[in-house]
């Protein structure tokens, strides 16, 4: 059944959504609670009918709940404060209160032997993922390799920056030789990401690449071979894994991209993409460039998430290492990181931005709340997971911030902000008094990066604590190198500990170490 309203189609047998004749990403919840509140609409739907509908009456949050009634609001142009085609109606419920018809499947086919009409390529990436190929000579495989294909396509629907075609439109080549090219252009997308599985008695072998169309090359690619213990383990893990692979490389090709393009010819996109290949150089040069093009990209758009969002993230992370003040930087973050909530209540890089903000004003309950969100709303996300770490850590919750420090190294083994991980389990395994482990990694992480300030921070204090008084000095001279406004004064206020006596731990490395 396809339901048509303000200029959308809603196609329940192909799983789509349509505004003007383009398709409309969404998540797979998210999809069913419109169709759900479309179909329903006669009545007001209370909160555990959706859960009931919707969920198969599992236990959810309401903060879960209105998330995924702003996002289905997002998608048809609707908003809280219009309500124009979904309205609250207070201690009731919901309901869908726009002017809907029906067109039953099949009417109005489109002629076969009319040619597919090329489809406009979005400013964001655009993405499709093919069937993976059941190389194992076994029919009865295929669910296998079809469900690491339509895995992915869930994990990166999550990623709100990426444009993904939904399963029934990509899966329409299974079993077909067609050209990337052609599939591009039916479509319109500018990478495809295709592999194949091959199932031999208690093992697996999984290949994946990532082509992007306008060059015709495979801008990664990578085999995964496996036990097959469980399959369903090993399932998710390789979808986790090729997912936290594919996303930064699109970042990169995006930025190469716009890096081509005329600085008069930017967009918005193009300047967010400029933007993140500074962020990730971590240094402070680079940040005030990526405010700079923020800002730039805002005043084309002021209500881009995905600008608002980073610009909030940069401002943050530029208190955190010593780089920016507190006082003026976390209200113009929090403004931002609040925008880009209020843009688009799903993306993870939203949340992770309020997080990092209520983080550095000592408000760590939000803060861990805003941070499981966003790995909620996209679990292979690295960097929430790494500030997620670092967030537990202060909280006094070590154990908890050393294992989430650990998942984000696993998810992201080539990541930019691999070495700020590695220094955030560094100050976990600190906190617990592991002072050999918190040396080893503080080491490994300025092995990777010898100009980031946390990582000196640790091997200052913990070698301060072992008497280690060479090791100290020397680190704790690196430190001033990076961070020259490092006092014990500027550690005591700047830093959001819970426990009075871990912030005491840290400052004694400190005087230990030298530090007055």
């Amino acid at each position: 059944m396809q339901f048509c309203f303000d200029n959308h189609t809603l196609d329940t047998e192909r799983r789509e959504l349509l505004r003007g004749g383009e398709p409309v990403a969404l998540q797979p919840q998210v999809f069913d609670l419109l169709v759900h509140l479309v179909q329903n609409r006669a009545r007001v739907l209370s909160k555990d009918d959706l859960i009931a509908m919707v969920w198969g009456g599992r236990i959810v949050s309401d903060s879960t709940l209105t998330s995924r009634i702003n996002a289905a609001r997002t998608a048809v142009g609707d908003s809280g404060k219009q309500q124009r085609l979904i309205r609250t109606v207070p201690r009731k419920g919901v309901r869908f209160v726009g002017d809907v018809g029906e067109v039953p499947d099949g009417v109005q086919p489109v002629a076969a032997d009319a040619p597919p009409r090329a489809l406009p390529v979005p400013d964001r990436p655009t993405i499709a993922v093919l069937a993976f190929d059941n190389m194992s000579g076994d029919g009865k495989q295929e669910y296998f390799s079809d469900g690491i294909s339509e895995d992915i396509i869930t994990a990166l629907s999550r990623v709100r920056w990426f444009f993904v075609i939904a399963r029934n439109s990509s899966f329409i080549y299974k079993g077909r030789s067609v050209h990337i090219s052609q599939v591009a252009e039916e479509l319109g997308v500018r990478y495809v990401v295709e592999g194949s599985v091959r199932k031999e008695g208690g093992r697996v072998r999984i290949t994946a690449q990532l082509n992007d169309v306008a060059t015709g090359s495979h801008i990664w690619a990578e085999h995964y071979d496996r036990d097959l213990t469980d399959v369903f383990a090993v399932q998710d893990e390789i979808t986790d894994a090729i997912v936290a692979a594919i996303e930064p490389q699109i970042y990169a090709a995006e930025n190469f991209r716009a890096r081509r393009k005329p600085p008069n010819s930017l967009g918005a996109w193009d300047l967010v993409m400029r933007a993140l290949a500074h962020y990730w150089r971590v240094t402070q040069p680079d940040h005030l460039a990526a405010q700079e093009l923020l800002q730039q990209a805002i005043a084309i758009d002021p209500h881009y998430g995905q600008a608002l969002s980073l610009l909030a993230t940069s401002h943050m992370f530029g208190v955190h290492l010593g780089w920016a003040d507190i006082v003026t930087a976390a209200p113009l973050a929090e403004r931002a990181a609040l925008a880009a909530i209020d843009a688009d209540s799903e993306d993870a890089w939203a949340h992770t931005a309020l997080g990092s903000v209520c983080f550095s004003t000592r408000r760590l309950g939000d803060s861990l709340a805003e941070f499981e969100l966003a790995l909620q709303l996209n679990p292979n996300f690295s960097l929430a997971q790494g500030y997620y770490a670092l967030a537990l850590s202060y909280d006094g919750r070590w154990q908890d911030s050393y294992e989430a420090a650990q998942r984000a190294i696993r998810l992201s083994p080539r990541d930019p902000s691999l070495a700020i991980y590695y220094g955030i389990a560094a100050y976990a395994q600190f906190v617990g008094r592991n002072y050999p482990e918190a040396i080893a990694l503080s080491r490994e992480a300025i092995r990777q990066r010898g100009d980031l300030t946390g990582a000196y921070r640790v091997l200052t204090v913990a070698a301060g604590m072992t008497g280690q008084t060479e090791v100290a000095a020397a680190a704790l001279e690196e430190l001033r190198r990076v961070q020259p406004n490092i006092s014990l004064a500027w550690i005591a206020n700047q830093l959001p500990w819970k426990l009075d006596s871990d912030r005491e731990h840290y400052l004694e490395g400190f005087r230990r170490a030298g530090l007055e």
